[in-house]
């Protein structure tokens, strides 16, 4: 027989990532310029008693972006409605949000890059005078009311600022541009982690886990917990640099954090396309993988650790990634793509 009081999967898997967030500005590892600039505009709100600007989160996945939304809004004292950009998709569906807001309140739109056209522009007049104009009837008997709004805080995260519109992008008080974390940062963040999870780790085991997480704090979590089952089925669960190492070869985790998508990218651009550039639709379907998780997730870190260019002709692949992949790198190929 069942317990119904048992945690679903899901249910454990949010309360994980809830243990694990930080849930002040004091605790959250990294960022330290953002997190200067974030406290600021939070006590300047306090001191006039007023709603703090709108503020737009952007960064690469898994820096902490929906983490920093909700510390913004337990340090604020403010209630905090989320939501995501591609739940938006007419207007009626963000006038709605936004009527139902009380003064003072926080609305976090994740990927806010997403929401449909019409609702960006009517979170336009939203955003600078807390009022929107709703259309009522359709035809020739069509007529806008104007509703007022109470005062809010828009927070909206994403990881292509670059689509956002420009009547949009100004209409923020603050833009915070996260960047990846430092190996050092990762210790910390694991480090705090380990303890929130009971797992004993040595120091030379988390520099290996830190080393390998790509900069990024929840890759930075996961491996620790992948690592920490590996020690949990082998040892007891004490986790060592070797141990480390073991767990992160099995999930095919190498020494630059380069996964199995990301080794594909570079297998395909140096051997099957013979270092020649490479379009990003083309080498979306040689990996059989979205565009969008290519360029969005994979292609800024291997940007970032020298192993691929973009170019005007494609995607190039770096003396670097020969010799990570453990090939002898085509010299003459090579110099003449400096020339691209």
């Amino acid at each position: 027989m069942t317990d119904i009081t048992d945690p679903s999967p899901v249910d454990a898997e949010l309360a994980f990532e809830s243990a694990l967030r930080p849930k002040n500005l004091t605790e959250f590892v990294g960022q330290p310029q953002v997190r200067k600039q974030i406290e600021l505009l939070i006590a300047a709100a306090k001191i006039q008693d007023r709603a703090a600007d709108h503020i737009l989160l952007a960064g690469p996945p898994g820096l902490g972006k929906t983490t920093l939304a909700m510390i913004i809004a337990e340090e604020s004292q403010r209630p905090l409605r989320l939501t995501s950009g591609p739940t938006i998709q007419h207007a009626g569906d963000l006038a709605a949000i936004l009527t139902s807001l009380v003064p003072g309140e926080i609305l976090f739109i994740d990927e806010i890059h997403r929401m449909a056209r019409p609702a960006e522009e009517l979170l336009y007049l939203a955003m600078e005078d807390f009022r929107v104009d709703v259309m009522v009837g359709k035809g020739a008997g069509a007529n806008s009311i104007s509703l007022d709004l109470a005062p809010f805080t828009l927070i909206g995260a994403t990881t292509r600022s670059g689509m956002l519109p420009n009547p949009l992008r100004d209409r923020f008080g603050f833009t915070a541009h996260l960047d990846f974390y430092e190996a050092h940062e990762l210790a910390d963040v694991i480090s705090r982690a380990a303890v929130k999870l009971g797992v004993e780790i040595d120091h030379d085991a988390l520099s290996e886990v830190a080393g390998r997480s790509r900069g990024t704090p929840r890759i930075a979590n996961r491996l620790l917990r992948r690592v920490r089952d590996f020690a949990l089925v082998h040892v007891d669960g004490r986790v060592t640099n070797n141990l480390a190492t073991q767990a992160l070869e099995l999930y095919e985790v190498d020494s630059l954090g380069l996964d199995r998508l990301d080794r594909a990218i570079l297998e395909a651009l140096v051997v099957r396309f013979n270092g020649k550039p490479v379009g990003l639709s083309t080498l979306a379907s040689a990996v059989g993988e979205e565009q969008d998780t290519i360029e969005a997730v994979v292609e800024p870190f291997l940007v970032r650790c020298g192993l691929i260019s973009r170019t005007p002709r494609g995607r190039v692949a770096s003396e670097k990634a020969y010799l990570h992949l453990g090939l002898a790198p085509d010299s003459s190929r090579l110099s003449g793509l400096d020339n691209l």
